[in-house]
């Protein structure tokens, strides 16, 4: 079974940067899509970015061009590099395969990214 370790969060100041990070063990890493997806309060998980097995990056408008997401296949690590945070940035930050598989039902813990001056 998959798990999902998400790490790096925190609080930071309007326009600074963050980077989080998710290890993943169980899968086979390499071969799959993955995906950063979020949930501010009162709010669904939604996807933000996503990356292919290929290498193909996706972002949702909002964060284009402020978001960067990256894998490291040997380590089995995706990324979310994010610049210029806003307020509406302000949520729990999770990972999974993207696109979802039908089975896949579980979630890590998150990582609260709060951007609040």
């Amino acid at each position: 079974q998959v798990r999902l370790v998400e790490s790096g969060g925190g609080l930071v100041q309007p326009e600074e940067s963050l980077r989080v990070s998710c290890k993943v063990t169980g899968s086979v890493f390499k071969f799959n899509g993955w995906g950063w997806y979020r949930r501010a309060p009162g709010k669904e998980r939604d996807l933000v970015a996503s990356i292919g097995s290929n290498g193909t990056t996706n972002y949702v408008d909002s964060v284009k061009g402020r978001f960067t997401i990256s894998r490291d296949n040997a380590r089995r690590t995706l990324y979310l590099q994010m610049n210029n945070l806003k307020s509406e940035d302000t949520a729990m930050y999770y990972c999974n395969y993207y696109p979802m598989p039908a089975w896949q039902t579980s979630w890590g813990q998150g990582t609260q990214v709060t951007v609040s001056s």
